[in-house]
């Protein structure tokens, strides 16, 4: 009869919602990647990446689309169903599309069908009017991600993609937001194009975790889209604080393994990925 061998090493646990908490206040650094099917959340896996997010940006790296406004629900939802068949232990967190926030009601539906996919907790941008919507879906029990500073399904009303919080009234706007969210009930929060000391005061503000993508190394975690991390042309303007970690590694695991060695060191972000 045939036997596995034996280990010393206990298997790792799946992540949870309330892990988060733990991971701030013990200082363990968070890492997170996008993706988009089973292949590569399944690879994500089992260099233990904790955190995988399927994101709307799938409308511009997987679509071919000039933004993320034209991803539907229905896109979410699919493609949240591929990576939770590849997931066993990282938690997955899924983009509520554009509008599909707009109301309170609105969210619930689309965080349901989210939910149901695959997802342990969804994501949403803004603050203002989603405060009632943060607060709507944790008291019907769906966790929630914020994400603040560049959010992209403004691109619109910015103009485009651009470092937010760079003079003190945007900066206190930011923080005073980063606040709101939390005490709304939001348990993660990404922060994403912003200055680095303005990340760290806020980091320094919440007891619930941040991760940065272009907002420099003092956040609780990172964020990197999965095409940007492995040098993929998506067709668009490549951001400042993108890393090619395949590059260096030779194979799209050891990029992974290069990525989460680099956040959870802090040598990734630098000052060369980050802005002033």
């Amino acid at each position: 009869m045939y036997t596995s061998a034996p280990t010393d090493k206990p298997a790792a646990k799946a992540w949870t919602v309330p892990m988060l908490a733990d991971a701030k206040r013990d200082g363990r650094k968070l890492v997170m990647l996008t993706a988009y099917d089973a292949s590569f959340a399944r690879t994500m896996d089992a260099v233990g990446i904790e955190l995988v997010l399927v994101g709307d940006s799938l409308g511009m790296v997987v679509q071919g689309q000039n933004s993320t406004l034209p991803v539907t629900t229905a896109d979410m939802a699919y493609h949240t169903a591929c990576v939770a068949r590849g997931l066993s232990k990282a938690l997955l967190i899924s983009d509520l599309p554009f509008q599909s926030d707009a109301t309170p009601e609105r969210a619930l539906d689309a965080a349901t069908q989210l939910l149901q996919a695959g997802a342990a907790m969804v994501k949403l941008e803004g603050a203002g009017h989603k405060l009632e919507v943060i607060r709507f879906l944790v008291e019907r029990e769906i966790p929630v991600c914020a994400h603040l500073g560049l959010t992209p399904q403004s691109v619109l009303r910015l103009g485009g993609y651009k470092l937010q919080g760079r003079d003190d009234a945007t900066a206190a706007k930011l923080r005073a937001d980063a606040r709101a969210v939390a005490e709304a009930g939001a348990t993660l929060l990404v922060l994403e194009c912003v200055p680095t000391g303005l990340a760290a005061a806020i980091t320094a503000d919440l007891a619930i975790p941040t991760i940065g993508i272009g907002a420099g190394p003092q956040c609780d975690g990172q964020v990197l889209v999965l095409h940007d991390l492995l040098g993929v042309n998506s067709g668009h303007r490549r951001p400042k604080f993108v890393k090619d970690f395949l590059a260096e590694s030779g194979s799209v695991a050891g990029a992974f393994q290069a990525y989460a060695d680099a956040v959870r060191s802090g040598a990734f972000p630098d000052a060369a990925h980050s802005y002033d």
